[in-house]
């Protein structure tokens, strides 16, 4: 008998530390309606550093006009309505899947810009996982043929090109051509006139070619993006039904013999996504989640690997997210760190290392000045 213990206790001591540890935790995942909080203490962090950086958020509010008034002047004439009045800075901080902090009115549904795009990226990714887009390398006109890619310039145009906003597509959409000439049209943002460059070898954010997107991905659903994504992404995820994806006035297709609208992968023009920060809070966690969301893989694994790889030529730019692999879009954060960034500044920062998602809307200042400060409140082991 003495032998038999002896040689299990030289066993357990020969076994790594690893094989006694309690198996992980199983991540939380908030139900519709309903988000759990957490004391900053319960999960180790500092509660008087996370108060400093919730301080520090709430003291640099963007200077954009409260009324909008400034829209015109910034992008040039309007498509779309915009709403009367915008909240004042307000956020959320998620941790390890808990609400540990929130400030302002964080229930105020407003146009969230070109985070749209990080959402128009995920329609792309249900896309892909139902088969409906085969192969992102594809030309999307092999499937589009309305006519929009029928050009020899626009015809070698891909799927991925669009999604790293490198397809040097040509055309105009809905009143606004691609090419950003004139004050009328695009305000502060009028460009000067360039040579085009070949498809897949030029960066260039151009909320134009992202419509054209949007309405490729109507094509190939055969139903409007707004209906795609509240039936495969926010629904399960359990989003609220405050939100909704405006569309300009004038951008409505024939389908099936009826009118429907294709949505913008933006606010430029008035119009886009209008939703509160609960709910962008969501939309970030399913990211930080790899995509998943309580057991059911959402937007493929390998496509939302993909989405956060940098591309080519672009300015660390994945498949419209901006990312952080050389340190610069998020200055002090983590390189595996990525947001959905919209102007105002609305914006969604994850850092998967953290297991943080940070929603910080109508600020001055990088999104990441207010998550350094998060950072620095989760104590060290």
């Amino acid at each position: 008998m003495r032998l038999k213990r002896r040689s299990i206790l030289s066993l357990a001591l020969c076994l790594p530390l690893a094989a006694f540890a309690a198996p992980a935790a199983k991540p939380y995942f908030p139900p519709a309606g309903n988000w759990a909080r957490q004391s900053p203490e319960a999960l180790g962090m500092d509660p008087a550093r996370l108060a400093e950086a919730v301080a520090y958020a709430s003291a640099h509010e963007t200077e954009r006009a409260k009324d909008f008034s400034d829209q015109r002047k910034t992008f040039g004439e309007p498509l779309g309505s915009l709403p009367t009045q915008r909240a004042a800075t307000n956020g959320v901080v998620i941790y390890k899947g808990y609400v540990v902090a929130e400030f302002g009115d964080t229930h105020f549904v407003d146009p969230t810009y070109s985070v749209a795009k990080s959402m128009l990226s995920t329609v792309a990714g249900i896309a892909v996982r139902d088969g409906r887009i085969a192969d992102l390398n594809q030309p999307v006109g092999s499937s589009v043929q309305d006519g929009g890619y029928a050009s020899p310039h626009n015809a070698p145009i891909t799927w991925k090109q669009h999604l790293q906003q490198e397809s040097e597509w040509e055309g105009s959409m809905w009143g606004k051509n691609a090419d950003f000439v004139g004050h009328e049209a695009f305000g502060a943002g009028e460009r000067k006139p360039r040579i085009l460059q070949a498809p897949g070898q030029y960066y260039e954010y151009n909320d134009a070619r992202i419509n054209r997107f949007a309405l490729s991905l109507l094509r190939v659903f055969g139903k409007p993006v707004p209906e795609v994504f509240q039936q495969e992404v926010m629904d399960p995820i359990g989003a609220s039904n405050t939100w909704k994806w405006v569309p300009y006035t004038n951008s409505y297709v024939e389908l099936n013999g009826k009118l429907v609208p294709s949505v913008s992968g933006g606010t430029r023009w008035g119009g886009g996504m209008w939703i509160d920060s609960w709910d962008m809070a969501r939309f970030g966690y399913l990211w930080l989640r790899g995509g998943a969301w309580d057991g059911k893989q959402i937007v493929p694994a390998g496509y939302v690997k993909a989405a956060l790889s940098p591309s080519e030529h672009g300015p660390d730019y994945g498949y419209l997210w901006w990312l952080n692999t050389r340190g610069k879009n998020l200055p002090g954060l983590p390189v595996t760190a990525f947001a959905a960034l919209g102007a105002g500044s609305n914006d969604i920062v994850v850092s998967p290392e953290h297991e943080l998602v940070i929603v910080w809307r109508w600020h001055a200042g990088n999104p990441a000045e207010f998550a350094k400060r998060v950072i620095a409140a989760i104590r060290q082991k």
